[in-house]
């Protein structure tokens, strides 16, 4: 849709911009420096937007009417190359800041600011898009788009080493903002809004920047393919050949196993021991499965026995593991994981000095409790403690774990600790209590019946309807005894009822 407006600007499509093509941008900005000239270009002036007069606004069609004059171009190719425009960060609408079409009616836009222009290669790095969601979040009190949300916690929980950083700075520039007039406040915001837009695309919206400046590769390059090209390929193809994969019954087998195996401890599937307090109003177990309590559930301890992981998730697990660990002389290494986990998830502003406790504890030479790890971990660490962070024992923290898993978790379960553990551990009953209709309650499992007593079944329930369509008043004579009638209509019933006839009803039967 492009090809003229192309050819009278000499650079190729909008699309294919990046840094193959240098010049594109370049050419793109000198237009809209041209665009913004006070004799030649866009005539701008003050415009009334809701209660707010903006400075320096100009209407979707006046921008159309330029290009068409300035490029000699058709309506269409026109408006294409306005929308793009737009979309690319050019220009931002000011009535409908998600809105990045140009209209071509009286909407008022805004030239962006050059700093923000694409070609300046400006990196929209997180902490900035964190800054710009905080300050947001503090003027809006909290109410933000869902896809923001889910940007805000997401960036909390992979920068949050420098999160009190990100909140000072969006504090100090809403401070700031509140201190312009209220125009350039209006203008800033939605001149920022649409820069966040272009580079940080809602779910639904086209990100245009897919092919933009940041691009590694241009997919409407011309490539030279040359035996270095080739050569790559070729050990490409040899890497992905060699790439160990597994077969689909293995995967779904490690499923079922690990089903089967966690069965028993699925609260919907298996129920709960010894009541559901969900349904019921008993706490009992609440009381049994606490943290830290004395004597656990057998179901509790055995599930230590599944992995590492799980006996680390456990609060009382990793008690008994300690005091295994003790015995062994090596209860540190629990200690500085239990530290490490400490610092990742205390506060902020202890990091720093708990991140110099647990290195004179554990790292330094001669620490009273030191842990054993090799140079090149310790290396790691100790440079990274020269500007200390959530996680910044990471590599000296998994050394660790690998370590308690491989050599002294196989030990622990075959040890007298566990055991002693397991033997004493309670198995609930469960309680007695008033039938519910609610399905997610402990469900007793019945065997399904023999299939001699199915047939059994069925051919006495064949007995029972051919004997009520028998008139028995024809099938014995008016001089025989009432009994005769009733022992009929009972052998016709069940061949069984043989087996308990009565010795004077035989004598009857006999004549």
């Amino acid at each position: 849709m492009l090809p003229r407006a192309v050819v009278v600007l000499g650079l190729p499509p909008v699309h294919s911009c990046n840094t193959a093509h240098p010049h594109c941008a370049l050419q793109i900005e000198a237009l809209m420096m041209e665009m913004q000239n006070p004799d030649t270009g866009i005539k701008t002036q003050t415009q009334k937007v809701m209660i707010t007069n903006i400075p320096h606004a100009v209407a979707g069609n006046d921008i159309l009417q330029w290009i068409l004059q300035r490029l000699q171009i058709t309506a269409e190719e026109a408006l294409h190359l306005g929308d793009l425009f737009v979309k690319y960060g050019y220009i931002y609408p000011l009535q409908e800041p998600k809105n990045l079409t140009l209209r071509t009616d009286g909407s008022l836009y805004r030239f962006q600011t050059p700093y923000f222009w694409p070609a300046q290669s400006w990196p929209a790095d997180d902490t900035d898009y964190a800054i710009y969601l905080a300050k947001k979040n503090i003027k809006r009190k909290g109410i933000l788009e869902e896809y923001e949300k889910e940007h805000y916690n997401m960036l909390n929980q992979k920068i949050n080493y420098k999160w009190d950083f990100v909140i000072m700075q969006a504090k100090e520039q809403y401070k700031a903002g509140k201190e312009r007039k209220k125009a350039d406040r209006y203008a800033l915001d939605c001149q920022e809004r649409a820069y966040w837009l272009v580079n940080r695309t809602p779910p639904g919206m086209l990100n245009v920047l897919e092919y933009g400046l940041d691009r590694a590769t241009d997919p409407n390059e011309n490539k030279k393919t040359t035996m270095e090209f080739y050569r790559r390929e070729i050990m490409y193809c040899q890497q992905a050949i060699m790439k160990s994969r597994v077969k689909s019954s293995v995967s779904l087998g490690g499923l079922v196993k690990y089903s089967e195996q966690f069965l028993s401890n699925d609260p919907i599937l298996s129920g709960c021991l010894p009541s559901n307090p969900w349904i019921t109003d008993d706490p009992e177990f609440w009381d049994l499965n606490a943290k830290l309590v004395e004597v656990p559930t057998r179901m509790r301890v055995e599930r230590w026995a599944f992995n590492f992981s799980e006996l680390m998730r456990d609060p009382k697990g990793r008690q008994n593991f300690q005091l295994f660990l003790k015995k062994e002389f090596s209860g540190e290494n629990l200690s500085f994981w239990e530290a490490c986990e400490d610092l990742k998830y205390g506060d902020q502003s202890k990091v720093k000095e708990k991140a110099e406790e647990i290195y004179k504890l554990f790292l330094a030479p001669g620490a009273r409790r030191w842990i054993n790890i090799d140079g090149t971990t310790m290396g790691i660490t100790v440079k990274g403690l020269k500007h200390p962070h959530r996680y910044v024992l990471d590599a000296a923290q998994t050394h660790i774990y690998m370590l308690m898993k491989k050599d002294s978790y196989g030990r622990y379960l075959k040890s007298p600790v566990y055991k002693e553990m397991l033997a004493k551990a309670v198995v609930p009953q469960e309680t007695v209590k008033k039938s519910s209709n609610f399905p997610f309650g402990r469900r007793h499992l019945r065997s399904s019946p023999s299939p001699i007593i199915l047939r059994q079944q069925e051919e006495e329930a064949k007995a029972k309807e051919a004997a009520t369509t028998v008139d028995i008043t024809q099938a014995a004579s008016p001089s025989s005894p009432p009994c005769c009638s009733l022992l009929v209509l009972l052998l016709l019933v069940t061949p069984a009822a043989l087996t308990v006839v009565p010795s004077h009803w035989e004598q009857e039967i006999s004549l």
